[in-house]
């Protein structure tokens, strides 16, 4: 059965699940696999709880079916799960010809989606990924959200290995696209940081072969050493260029992110007049996010009172840049991921803000490969030219690199570390950075 042939069906019955556990009646049960588990082992169980359908990647499960003959005709046999819920998501895509925009990059890319969504909001129905669903499985599970409803969709696209980012474009086939950045993360799966740039770039591949426009950070010397042979460039940055769309500056970070923009068009001696926005987040780092969202928002002909209401009202979510106070201390939480240029932004950013007694608590960043102990180096050294009040290390990484801080083997010994200085924990601003392995998301409700 082809992949049209099974849309025809999806058409029919339009929910796929791919957890035995979920299977709302007449349903279609897809059978992914993974480490520790194989869908195809759940199948017959799926069709039983009430699913129309089951696709699954291994004949073998049609040999115990003396039984429950009912069953085999409604069992589908492919090639490969994986490959047709991508292909069945693309073909689903394809039924909508609205604009989807295509989001990359090592650090900021989703709150760089949840700021274009904020800002296409004002004006259009928009359809956005949720949570984390940027990886094979999420793309797609995002994808089949779409329907009649939506006026525009911002799909994210994550990758940790060679290849990742073309398999999803080709899956999400974007219209248009932006990479947040590129830095030194997932060299575990990339193998160097021309890796990253070869993968994150494969979104440029796309748009260019089909002859897509793109939005570009100009001030980004990686990015733009990526941007040849793209025909349609739309240009941000903070740097007075004669082909930047829209400039941003820096106001204030106090602690949190003041800005100001405008649209500008050297060519027609053209400047509008700057405009102020006073945002919810913190760090200087996201002034690159505002200015993506804002030029995406402006090619999308999204008023500029309407731009900048929505990055006013836009409140960060999921420990990304959020500036937590509690009964005790205020908190700059970024726990939700960290590798060197993330963590270099957000120490960087930490000691420019003009707040006192300033304490931080790094976790350990993952997936560095042979590079693992140089960059854990260069974290305690910016640590140490910073000079905060105080610094507590956390994960094995830096166990054995010399300094001064207080180090703690896992999050758990943080927390009683807290608890037996809870008196003295008090009246500070606190930055808590690190990998969501570190599991230092549980911090704020003890500080």
């Amino acid at each position: 059965m082809d992949i049209k042939e099974i849309y025809k069906l999806y058409q029919q019955h339009p929910c796929i699940t791919t957890d035995s556990r979920n299977c709302p009646k007449d349903s279609i049960f897809l059978a992914l696999k993974g480490e520790s588990f194989n869908g195809n082992q759940f199948a017959v169980q799926a069709l039983e709880k009430g699913c129309a359908y089951a696709i699954v990647d291994e004949a073998g499960i049609l040999d115990n079916l003396d039984h429950l003959e009912q069953l085999e005709k409604k069992l589908i046999l492919v090639d490969d799960c994986l490959q047709t819920y991508k292909d069945l998501a693309r073909e689903h895509r394809r039924q909508f010809n609205i604009p989807v925009i295509g989001i990359t990059g090592t650090n900021g890319k989703t709150t760089t989606k949840e700021l274009i969504r904020a800002v296409l909001s004002e004006c259009y129905n928009v359809m956005a990924t949720e949570g984390n669903f940027n990886n094979d499985v999420g793309v797609p599970k995002t994808l089949f959200r779409l329907n009649d409803d939506y006026d525009i969709a911002v799909v994210e696209m994550g990758a940790s290995h060679p290849g990742d980012i073309k398999t999803l474009v080709e899956t999400a086939e974007p219209t248009s696209g932006l990479i947040t950045n590129v830095g030194r993360a997932h060299l575990l799966g990339f193998g160097s940081f021309e890796g990253v740039c070869k993968t994150k770039g494969e979104l440029y591949d796309f748009l260019k072969a089909h002859e897509c426009p793109v939005f570009v950070n100009r001030d980004n010397e990686h990015l733009m050493k990526m941007t040849d042979g793209l025909a349609d460039i739309y240009y941000y940055g903070q740097s007075d260029s004669n082909d930047i769309l829209i400039r941003g500056e820096v106001i204030s970070c106090a602690p949190f992110l003041k800005f100001r923009w405008r649209e500008q068009d050297h060519e027609a001696g053209y400047q509008r007049e700057w405009m102020e926005v006073q945002t919810h987040l913190i760090g200087a780092y996201n002034l690159d996010n505002m200015l993506a969202a804002i030029t995406i928002g402006y090619v999308n002909n999204i008023p500029f009172e309407q731009i900048n209401h929505a990055l006013e009202n836009y409140v960060p979510s999921n420990n990304r840049s959020q500036m937590t106070v509690t009964e005790h201390n205020h908190l700059v939480v970024d726990a939700y991921n960290a590798n060197p240029t993330s963590m270099k932004a957000a120490i960087d950013n930490f000691k420019l803000m003009d707040v006192p007694h300033k304490m931080a608590i790094i976790g350990k960043m993952g997936e560095l490969g042979d590079v693992v102990e140089e960059e854990h180096q260069k974290v305690v050294d910016m640590l140490t030219d910073a000079h905060f009040e105080e610094v507590w290390l956390v994960g094995e990484e830096f166990q054995n690199i010399p300094c001064n801080f207080r180090k703690f083997k896992d999050v758990e010994e943080v927390k009683e570390a807290i608890t037996a200085n809870r008196q003295t924990l008090t009246g500070k601003y606190i930055l808590i950075k690190g990998s969501n392995s570190n599991k230092l998301f549980q911090l704020p409700e003890l500080l």
